[in-house]
């Protein structure tokens, strides 16, 4: 008898059964990145702005916590030219995103009955993102990695780097309840990432001669497109910085609210807790 009231009492309470459903969404926005290649200081490159898209999967666990797992697809790109600098670096990459993402609603919210339907959040997640920095000699598309530009794989420099990274979603947004079914929100979230090539640029430049004997003529070519000579060790970037990128979307999602449990959800409210007809 005790196991049936303990299990009918947990049944009942509002605090379990409220908040808990999927919800599946799709997102649409820009990205930016900042990096060796973008603005000289904190501030993302607005110039070189590109679309992003992506979709997710979110569990209301209640009113105030969320998680959510989260796959987006975005380009990030950067250019000296638009800084007036004498590199002359360039470089475009497609980025593909996957993190598990946790949400905290401030004010609370619950769609349903649209009790609260509108609330600020924020996030923090983990996760991983594949990038193929390129760049254009000649009206085409070179991929950067293989090339070795800064001396990777020759002996006495670093193995190439990896193209996954790990990635550090932070962030806000709002989210507003149409009604139970249907959500629209906005979101901005930076991505730290673990990596300072996103842009194929880190370190210092290497005497062309070795790249040329080594990694090939592209690899010395786009290694200095200064069109000036410089030194081997002079600075070609700024290895104590990381690159990052930002994603800013709007976001529409469906929640997956069963009837049944609404029923049970609507009564547990009107009753609250523990039957008492025992």
């Amino acid at each position: 008898m005790l196991k049936k009231i303990l299990l009918v009492c947990l049944l009942s309470s509002p605090l379990l059964l409220f908040g808990q459903y999927f919800e599946a969404g799709l997102m649409a926005g820009v990205s930016n990145y900042q990096g060796d290649l973008g603005p000289s200081n904190l501030r993302v490159s607005l110039g070189k702005t590109h679309a992003s898209v992506g979709g997710f999967l979110r569990y209301n666990f209640n009113d105030y916590l969320t998680g959510r797992v989260n796959l987006a697809y975005a380009t990030l790109s950067g250019d000296d030219a638009r800084y007036d600098r004498g590199r002359n670096l360039s470089f475009r990459s497609s980025i593909l995103e996957f993190a598990a993402i946790g949400e905290f609603n401030i004010m609370g919210y619950q769609p349903y009955a649209l009790q609260r339907p509108f609330s600020p959040y924020i996030f923090v997640g983990i996760g991983f993102t594949h990038f193929n920095p390129r760049t254009k000699l000649d009206g085409e598309w070179i991929e950067l990695q293989p090339l070795g530009t800064e001396g990777q794989g020759i002996e006495g420099y670093p193995s190439p780097y990896s193209l996954f990274t790990l990635a550090i979603p932070v962030g806000g947004g709002l989210k507003y309840a149409i009604n139970d079914k249907w959500n629209i929100g906005i979101e901005m979230g930076v991505r730290k990432v673990f990596t300072d090539y996103l842009d194929d640029v880190s370190t210092s430049y290497v005497d062309p001669d070795l790249l040329l004997a080594n990694n090939g003529e592209l690899s010395a070519i786009l290694s200095n497109r200064s069109g000036v000579e410089v030194n081997p060790g002079d600075a070609r970037g700024n290895p104590d910085s990381d690159d990052w990128y930002v994603i800013t979307a709007i976001t529409v999602s469906y929640n997956f609210i069963d009837n049944g449990l609404v029923g049970v959800r609507s009564r547990s409210r009107r009753r609250g807790g523990c039957p008492g007809a025992f």
